[in-house]
């Protein structure tokens, strides 16, 4: 017996570990800790699992079958015919005929194809850049969503720390119990905001993941901080960048597939030539003959004129489409600096002066309160004044991103087009 007990003790020791494992395990699929995730990481993640991006990258395969079918030649046609059912009187003939394109058009097609290859690529570039735009946001509006939660909870310690003062002097008789009403309201208003902060979080979140492509009931935690953005760029340097985007090479394109087209159609106003081969038996002769044919179709009334004229109206159109594009790029990298810069002096000012201010006025207050050298109305009134600082430093830093955003939505990475032009 006293030989067989620590084996059985050490049999379910094992065993407890076992399941205490399996145990862990579980819990931790249940209780998940939230990933951290970088915003390298974040824009990776996304690459590999974005149905949009994926959905844009077939495009490429789509073109690639479109050349290859530009590049084929017409497939010939087999013929048999017979003169007088009769069998001792009839005629047969077998005859083989290719169509025999002629005027350029299989290297029009050709060229036309290649044109909508280098759009399907340049599409998907431009698929990237605005995806990469969508993780920003994403990304740097969660961090700002939980920031807001924090600044929310900060604010709502500072209004009970208010409102327990308030209630000290209320027992005390020293001021009217108005003031008191006074910091509840202003209590429940600060829990109101902590409450809207912590969907917003959870909204934030939702969006994340919609971008990543990942699971909408996962936790993430991104890695950094909203209110460390990149420097506003150079606008010259953008401005000479401008004419490499996607959306400019992308517009240019347009107008070269569009003259692709019109010399296409031309080519099709010169008919093709059919050439025939085959050989004809005469039953009642008993003597079989070869049989040669050539033929085309007479241009006298359809000589595509008017896919002609549509597809040079369509070229003209895609040029001014050029020219409006640019021009839309230039207003659109104008305004976005503009908000930029705005939004950058905004947060400047609250980081250096309004916050730093409205926390020492609303700590004087207090303490002047709590000696009886102002009324609490002063206390309510510094406090709202920074929890409102707080709410429109978050707004500014929300502009900035935006502009941020949008400048990669336009270029794709601003550091390397800030590099490249130096």
């Amino acid at each position: 017996m006293s030989s067989n007990t620590p084996r059985s003790t050490v049999g379910l020791s094992k065993l407890s570990s076992i399941v205490l494992a399996c145990a862990l395990l579980l819990t931790r699929q249940v209780y998940a800790v939230p990933a951290d995730l970088t915003l390298d990481q974040a824009l990776q993640q996304a690459e590999q699992n974005n149905p949009n991006l994926a959905a844009a990258g077939w495009s490429i395969a789509v073109a690639q079958g479109e050349r290859i079918q530009a590049g084929l030649i017409p497939n010939p046609e087999l013929s048999f015919e017979v003169e007088d059912t009769r069998s001792d009187t009839r005629t047969s003939t077998v005859q083989l005929t290719q169509p025999i394109e002629v005027g350029g058009k299989r290297g029009a097609r050709i060229r036309l194809a290649e044109r909508g290859s280098d759009a399907a690529a340049l599409e998907l570039e431009r698929s990237r850049n605005e995806l990469r735009s969508e993780v920003i946001l994403a990304f740097y509006g969660q961090l700002r969503a939980r920031m807001r939660v924090d600044l929310a909870e900060e604010s709502l310690r500072l209004t009970e720390r208010g409102t327990t003062i308030a209630e000290g002097r209320v027992k005390a008789g020293k001021v009217s119990p108005i003031e008191l009403t006074r910091a509840q309201v202003q209590m429940a208003e600060v829990q109101l905001e902590l409450n809207r902060s912590r969907k917003e979080l959870a909204s934030a979140n939702a969006r994340l993941q919609v971008v990543l492509g990942g699971d909408l009931d996962t936790s993430l935690l991104p890695v950094g901080d909203a209110t460390l953005l990149p420097a506003t760029p150079d606008k010259s340097i953008l401005l000479k960048a401008l004419d490499s985007s996607a959306d400019m090479r992308l517009a240019r394109l347009g107008v070269d597939q569009q003259e692709a087209s019109f010399e296409l159609e031309k080519t099709l106003r010169i008919p093709d030539i059919s050439v025939s081969i085959g050989s004809q038996y005469s039953a009642e002769d008993r003597e079989r003959v070869n049989v040669v044919g050539l033929s085309m179709p007479l241009p006298l009334f359809n000589r595509n004129q008017g896919n002609v004229l549509a597809a040079a109206r369509r070229a003209d159109q895609a040029r001014d489409q050029r020219n409006a594009t640019e021009l839309r790029l230039q207003g659109t990298l104008q305004e976005t600096l503009d908000q930029w810069d705005a939004a950058a002096s905004e947060i400047e000012s609250f980081k250096t002066t309004i916050l730093p201010s409205a926390q020492k006025a609303v700590d004087s207050t207090v303490r002047g309160f709590e000696m009886g050298k102002f009324g609490f109305i002063d206390v309510l009134d510094a406090q709202r004044t920074l929890i409102q600082g707080r709410l429109q430093y978050l707004l500014a830093l929300e502009a900035a991103t935006q502009s941020w955003s949008q400048l990669e939505r336009i270029y794709g990475d601003i550091a390397v087009i800030a590099r490249s032009r130096q």
